[in-house]
């Protein structure tokens, strides 16, 4: 009997394991941390490996928090979206107070260790990035306008500025470019998603674009902002960053992207769409980690030698 319980209590703090680090939306963090690191990793000069872990692990941890400040905002409409109904705390596996707390304190914890380890221009746009991503996305935003992930999308494209801001002490022209670069793949990347997820946000009451101004301008805006992404995408090879390998690739890769949403402007309406989103956002992800990689093997290609591939 002894030993059935015992099992049992392990059983449940691994499964709580689970859910807490379920609030965190991992896969989420999961491009934040690389396009943290692939700022950090292209930013001239050099930075102690030990404290290039730390704010990685502040981009992460600061990240996580919100994430799990997110959820707690947004039970109520996470029970009704299929895509999301399965959550911690939809469930009811985690009690919303816990949830909103550890967000609270590992948002703070990561704030002061970039500020303390690093240094407070790093740690301010921490911050900022989550308070925005907290407030002026999740309370203000999302519920209220189709241009929700237009303005939200800066709290995500804060990443790779903030890993080079760590490693220089000071904001440039190339950091800009790779916030602006993560700011204009946002819009086509989660409006492919709410094209086929359209019913889910439409129940929810989530204002997204295709609930609010149909799929034709939704499409519209999709194609927009996708051009606006390619001339982006190769930027950093214009401004001397990186080089001109980078560059061509970035350009094939956007090609790739522009045909992408191209295929879902000309779908009929229907499963045809539903399809053409599906592989745009699917791709979209990819596109947007291939760059970052070929940023960081352009500023570092050691890497690849230190990887056994040189």
């Amino acid at each position: 009997m002894a030993q059935v319980t015992i099992d049992r209590a392990a059983g449940s703090a691994s499964e709580q394991l689970r859910d807490f680090i379920a609030l965190l939306k991992p896969r989420v963090m999961s491009l934040v941390v690389f396009t943290g690191l692939a700022g950090l990793l292209v930013a001239p000069g050099d930075i102690h490996p030990f404290l290039a872990a730390v704010a990685v692990l502040c981009i992460a941890v600061a990240a996580g928090g919100a994430g799990a400040i997110n959820m707690w905002y947004d039970r109520d409409i996470d029970a009704i979206m299929a895509r999301t109904r399965k959550r911690p705390l939809v469930q009811g596996r985690v009690d919303p107070s816990e949830a909103l707390a550890f967000g609270v304190v590992l948002t703070i914890f990561s704030v002061m260790l970039m500020g303390i380890a690093l240094n407070w221009l790093a740690a301010g746009l921490l911050a900022l990035a989550t308070l925005f991503y907290v407030f002026v996305y999740t309370v203000w935003l999302k519920r209220r306008t189709p241009q929700n992930i237009v303005i939200g999308g800066a709290a995500g494209s804060f990443p790779p500025m903030i890993g080079w801001v760590a490693a220089t002490g000071s904001i440039s022209l190339d950091a800009i470019l790779l916030f602006a670069l993560i700011f204009f793949w946002t819009p086509p990347h989660f409006w492919a998603l709410a094209l086929y997820r359209n019913s889910d946000y439409e129940r929810a009451g989530v204002p997204m674009l295709p609930v609010v101004a149909g799929e034709g301008a939704t499409k519209r805006q999709i194609m927009l902002y996708s051009l606006l992404l390619l001339p982006l995408a190769v930027a950093p090879t214009l401004a001397g960053t990186v080089g001109v390998v980078y560059g061509a690739v970035a350009l094939l890769l956007g090609l790739i992207f522009l045909a992408g949403a191209f295929a879902v402007y000309r779908a009929p309406s229907g499963q045809a769409t539903d399809r053409a989103a599906k592989r745009l956002f699917a791709f979209s992800i990819l596109y947007l980690f291939l760059l970052f990689a070929l940023l960081i093997i352009d500023r570092q290609p050691g890497l690849l030698a230190g990887m056994g591939w040189g």
